[in-house]
């Protein structure tokens, strides 16, 4: 099956798919979404939630085309990785075939984005070779926030997470191919049509990635919404929330920013169809999907 695909004049954006979330990750990172606030939602259903209530959530990457670069935003969980959540643990996908056939083979990849550094977010930044990790993407820059660099490099980190930045970030580093660009001014365009925005609290340097076509705009959210839960009820926060008050604070003015607009909300851990317009609903907001290939 082709990638969805998104067109927005001039730029066009895959959802690269590397598995779905099993149905136990939404009461783990979202416990406030139970089944009777699911119920209160029936738009969730049934593409974003199933009948009981069981939230959806996939790990995917959005491998973007503009300006003649191909650029990748966010890498996954990655395969035979040692990972303390089962879910995680030493996967075994097809990611970098189906990466290929939307036109990405790892060597083309210019450019690749890291909305921040957690687990699920890195792991095909690298791939296993000679009992080591190599960059995946040997031919691109790789880009996090020094905010987000700084925060982890001062952190007390727990050994699961030291062992991913071991086999996930610092061999890149170590390759020569990290760079972090300043945000905390705000807004920064890294490439003609895509920007990277501010979006602090699940982890201090977050961002969300807007891309603004010649007619049309979209904003990649990274963890700032994990769920469309998180729409009807913007209160709703992760377990894994580094700053909760902060990362609420964040989601509200993305939601807010967006709302009544024409641009396209793309959630990085959002079932498919994954991309919707978002419009106010009472206390909160509503998701309406937008079919791939018809944006």
């Amino acid at each position: 099956m082709p990638p969805a695909t998104w067109t927005l004049g001039g730029i066009t954006a895959h959802r690269v798919d590397e598995v779905p979330l099993p149905p136990g990750t939404g009461p783990w990172l979202l416990p406030a979404a139970t089944p009777e606030v699911v119920a209160d939602t029936p738009w969730l259903r049934p593409d974003f939630a199933d009948p009981a209530g069981t939230l959806r959530l996939n790990s995917h990457s959005f491998a973007v085309e503009t300006g003649g670069r191909r650029i990748l935003v966010d890498t996954g969980i990655g395969n035979g990785r040692e990972r303390a959540n089962p879910a995680w643990h030493d996967l075994d996908t097809d990611y970098l075939t189906r990466l290929t056939d939307a036109g990405f083979p790892p060597e083309s990849v210019d450019l690749v984005v890291l909305t921040h550094l957690h687990a699920d977010h890195v792991g095909w930044n690298t791939r296993a070779e000679g009992g080591g990790w190599v960059p995946t993407f040997p031919n691109a820059r790789y880009l996090t926030t020094r905010t987000e660099w700084d925060h982890w490099a001062a952190a007390d980190m727990e050994e699961p997470r030291r062992q991913m930045f071991r086999d996930s970030v610092h061999p890149v580093r170590e390759a020569g191919l990290l760079d972090l660009v300043d945000t905390s001014s705000g807004p920064v365009e890294v490439t003609p049509g895509l920007r990277l925005l501010p979006a602090p609290g699940h982890t201090p340097g977050q961002v969300a990635v807007e891309l603004r076509g010649d007619d049309r705009t979209a904003l990649i959210t990274g963890d700032a919404v994990h769920h469309p839960v998180q729409l009807a009820r913007p209160g709703i926060g992760s377990c894994v929330d580094i700053d909760p008050a902060l990362a609420e604070k964040t989601r509200r003015a993305l939601l807010a920013s967006v709302a009544g607009t024409e641009t396209l909300l793309l959630g990085s851990h959002f079932a498919a169809p994954t991309a919707g317009r978002v419009t106010a609903q009472g206390d909160g907001y509503r998701f309406t999907s937008a079919l791939a290939q018809t944006y």
